[in-house]
């Protein structure tokens, strides 16, 4: 067959914005057809448009504002978009309205289907297996382990500079256990996690952080794609229904802080991310005890790039099952089953001050000179680097003399 392309040109308005955020732009695939091809041309300095694809029988992939141009070919398709056979019938490019100034935006859309299968790109060599941090000695509880991890990081699928490889790589360099892997609006990385785990030692976690104007959250495990076009309701319903769970991020970021409306609001929220520079600052927790009583709470860094706060920095820890192997990294089904039940603490890295839930004792570990905040706000000094207290339902946390946050623990 021959190529064939379809061009859209336009200018999207604030009012186009104001009615429909994200408008779909067809595009006929024939019978036959191997790979599909998308540009997309603006005026970066002028406004942002997120680009995406929907094919015939589903979701094909979404990139945001990270790419102007994909392919999605019967073997493989440009990071963030599904390869696979091209289903003929009419296509969607899908554009996401997100950044469009008052005098408007000039677009076009070019879009080529073709008979011939393009060749991939090289991939990029695989980093050398890092020499791993010893890990930190925690006491089992009822025969399952803290596991030290980050359930918030990026790759070259969406917006990171990463390769999945690259970035465990970099995990295992910090001594992580496991690192949730959540790019925005996608799942096209999931099917390179596995190797990935197996090569560098340590868990990926899948996972997509559903992405939009009012609020991200985190989907944890094999769900499949969560369309973030939908209700929040719904992503939650369909994370539990896949045996996923859903995890709230940064309620309060600048501009995608937590605004989506929830009849059931979930149990896990990112109550520590990267962002909190000032741990002095309460909103976080202000948030978390409003949010619900039992809230459980989990770190993430949001990596994105070299220069940005490491993958563990916070470390989310996670009381799991070990398997037979106490020394190798934990199952991923093990990791969902211990934030489900909440089991969970949270530190500013792998070897900062730490607070544990043992059964109804809490372990503050190198934390001397801290101040433990129980939920009903009792207070008490941590004298010692390894120190045994009575815990009660909530959260407890660890705080400095200058009232800074050192640790969480559910």
């Amino acid at each position: 067959m021959r190529d064939r392309v379809t061009t859209h040109r336009g200018r999207w308005t604030l009012d186009d914005r104001a009615a429909k955020m994200i408008r779909p732009l067809p595009v006929e695939v024939p019978p036959g057809t191997a790979a599909v091809s998308v540009r997309l041309d603006y005026p970066h300095e002028a406004g942002v448009l997120d680009l995406g694809c929907q094919g015939t029988a589903g979701f094909r992939g979404w990139s945001g504002g990270s790419r102007d141009a994909f392919t999605v070919a019967v073997d493989w398709a440009t990071p963030g978009y599904l390869p696979g056979e091209l289903e003929p019938g009419q296509w969607q490019v899908l554009l996401r309205l997100h950044r469009i100034p008052p005098d408007g935006l000039d677009f076009t859309v070019t879009a080529t289907t073709s008979g011939t299968r393009p060749a991939p790109p090289e991939p990029a060599p695989a980093p050398a297996r890092p020499e791993r941090r010893p890990g930190r000695p925690v006491p089992a509880v009822d025969g399952l382990r803290w596991f030290a991890g980050d359930l918030h990081a990026h790759t070259v699928h969406s917006d990171g500079s990463s390769t999945v490889p690259e970035l465990a790589a970099l995990a295992a360099g910090q001594g992580l256990d496991f690192l949730a892997v959540t790019d925005h609006n996608t799942v096209s990385h999931h099917p390179e996690l596995p190797a990935a785990s197996a090569r560098y030692g340590v868990t990926l976690l899948p996972g997509q952080e559903v992405t939009t104007d009012r609020g991200h959250a985190n989907v944890f495990g094999s769900t499949g794609w969560i369309d973030f076009r939908r209700p929040a309701d719904e992503w939650v319903a369909a994370a539990e229904l896949a045996g996923g769970l859903l995890s709230i991020n940064h309620p309060l970021a600048v501009d995608c802080a937590w605004r989506q409306p929830l009849r059931s609001r979930p149990r896990l929220a990112e109550i520590w991310h990267s962002g909190w520079w000032d741990r002095t600052w309460g909103a976080p927790l202000a948030w978390a005890q409003a949010w619900r009583p039992d809230v459980v709470p989990v770190g993430g860094s949001d990596f994105h790039r070299p220069g940005d706060p490491a993958p563990g920095t916070p470390t989310s820890w996670v009381l799991a099952e070990s398997g037979q192997d106490p020394t190798s990294a934990p199952d991923a089904g093990a990791l969902l089953a211990g934030l489900a039940a909440g089991r969970t603490a949270v530190s500013a890295g792998p070897d900062a001050p730490l607070l544990l839930r043992l059964g109804a004792e809490l372990l503050a570990l190198d934390a001397d000179g801290t101040v433990l905040i129980r939920p009903d706000g009792a207070r008490e000094v941590i004298r010692g680097d390894r120190v045994l207290l009575p815990a009660v339902d909530g959260l407890h946390l660890l705080e400095s003399y200058r009232t800074e946050v050192i640790a969480l623990c559910a």
